[in-house]
């Protein structure tokens, strides 16, 4: 893969999101979750991040239900990202819809910060 066609691909996945990608956008953007700086559909090597805060050097990914085929190439690609010093917290997307809190919280402690308002 290009690094042409990895930038294409993630402007257009950015398009397109999900609608659980969609949510946790609504939650991170704008500094909205403790001040964290996100963007999203970020290319890394060889891979597209669904949300990547770079000062903390954590990624956020909604799995949906495509990633329950893919456990293996989820595996290989996240010990790459923790190679490269990132930290990767995958929600699947049930989690993302029904208990956003848990998410939040999870963020938030991966980046020892504390929510100051609301969200």
């Amino acid at each position: 893969m290009s690094d042409d066609w990895l930038q294409d691909r993630a402007k257009e996945m950015r398009r397109e999101p999900s609608v659980q990608e969609r949510r946790l956008w609504k939650l991170l953007r704008g500094r909205r979750l403790g001040g964290l700086k996100f963007r999203r559909q970020v290319v890394i090597g060889r891979y597209i991040v669904d949300f990547a805060c770079m000062r903390h050097r954590l990624i956020v990914e909604a799995d949906g239900p495509h990633h329950a085929d893919r456990a293996e190439r989820d595996r290989a690609r996240d010990m790459w990202l923790n190679a490269q010093n990132f930290r990767v917290l995958r929600f699947p997307n049930s989690q993302v819809e029904n208990r956003a809190h848990e998410v939040i919280a999870a963020i938030l402690a991966a980046t020892g910060r504390s929510l100051t308002g609301p969200v």
